[in-house]
């Protein structure tokens, strides 16, 4: 069957779709036992915490880290409002609970999407990270799984639950269940300028939307993986999972987890460098004409798979073998295929 691109850690990497049986997961129960009680009080409401940012001029991307940043582009962006945090799980809930919306991970694949699988192989799900151990492979294919009857509701799978995490970021989304939500909300998702331009929060050029330190004396400043990955996090930040919203400090725009916590979709297209960024900068995010043309992505590690940019890192990016928690940061993703570790942000144009 045709595999999916998997944007984790510090690179794409063909993930072969299958069944898993073994789950990872932890109870609400563990999470209250473990993780600091932090973030800020949101509600349900698809506009909560919208925040105008003035258009403006940047460069785009960043010179000397990853291939796919470059190059640098002087790049224009009007005024838009932005989401303060992630999409959370309670704001996904109130869209599920008013349309009756089924995600693509509750409903599987289908064979005209995957010519040739297996049935199983099309059985609702997601792809979960599990630590592995160090006897095992060092490679993506040793930490990621396709769990079965993983969805938003259950990251993990059928075991685990989003009880008491509500306002956690929502994850195990493809793109289309991104657009959906956003279509509902009368929002849109921000183009990859947008995303950067307020990731930067008014900071241009610097490394992290606060500076060039990733921890300022000493403070840990998003939701990140601390140790040697894939195999030992110290969880100096406090969580090993997601966190909710608002744990970390804003940028200079009030904007929070711009990087960390979960990747964020953007509705451009992948092209593997920024020679497409100027042209798409300067358009609206995509409208459902323009969804429902034929991708204009390229991948070269999965040229066949349609995927789109994420941005801004997770809460398993580490320094030895992921700088993406930046603003310059981004990533392919197979538009058709959630994750626990991937989730969303709305904007508003402002001329809408």
């Amino acid at each position: 069957m045709k595999t999916s691109v998997l944007a984790v850690g510090g690179f794409a990497a063909f993930f072969a779709i299958g069944l898993c049986a073994t789950l990872w997961y932890r109870s609400a129960a563990d999470i209250e036992r473990s993780e600091p009680h932090c973030g800020m009080a949101v509600s349900d409401a698809p506009d909560d915490g919208l925040v105008f940012i003035h258009g403006g001029r940047f460069r785009l991307g960043a010179a000397g880290i990853y291939a796919e940043e470059t190059p640098v582009q002087e790049t224009t962006v009007a005024g838009f409002w932005i989401s303060s945090h992630d999409v959370t799980n309670a704001q996904f809930a109130r869209f599920v609970k008013e349309t009756g919306y089924v995600t693509i991970a509750e409903r599987g694949a289908t064979a005209q999407d995957y010519p040739g699988a297996q049935q199983e192989w099309l059985q609702p799900g997601g792809a979960v990270f599990q630590m592995p151990l160090k006897t095992l492979s060092q490679t993506p294919l040793g930490w990621w799984h396709y769990v079965r009857d993983a969805n938003w509701r259950h990251p993990q799978g059928p075991h685990s639950s989003i009880e008491g995490r509500m306002n956690h970021p929502v994850v195990q989304l493809a793109y289309a269940d991104a657009q959906a939500y956003t279509h509902w909300a009368g929002l849109q998702l921000p183009t990859e300028a947008q995303w950067e331009y307020a990731a930067r929060g008014g900071v241009d050029g610097s490394t992290y939307p606060w500076g060039n330190e990733l921890n300022p004396g000493g403070r840990v400043m998003a939701n990140t993986w601390q140790g040697e990955f894939p195999f030992h996090n110290t969880r100096a930040d406090g969580f090993a999972g997601t966190s909710p919203v608002g744990c970390f400090p804003a940028n200079g725009y009030g904007l929070y987890d711009m990087v960390g916590n979960v990747w964020q979709w953007t509705s451009d297209w992948y092209f593997p460098d920024h020679r497409l960024a100027t042209a798409q900068a300067s358009a609206a995010p995509a409208s459902t004409a323009v969804d429902a043309a034929k991708p204009l992505s390229f991948d070269p590690q999965n040229p066949d798979v349609p995927s789109r940019v994420i941005k801004g890192g997770s809460f398993l990016c580490a320094s030895n073998y992921c700088m993406r928690y930046r603003p310059a940061a981004r990533q392919p993703h197979d538009a058709g295929l959630g994750t626990d570790h991937i989730g969303f942000r709305t904007v508003r144009n402002a001329a809408d």
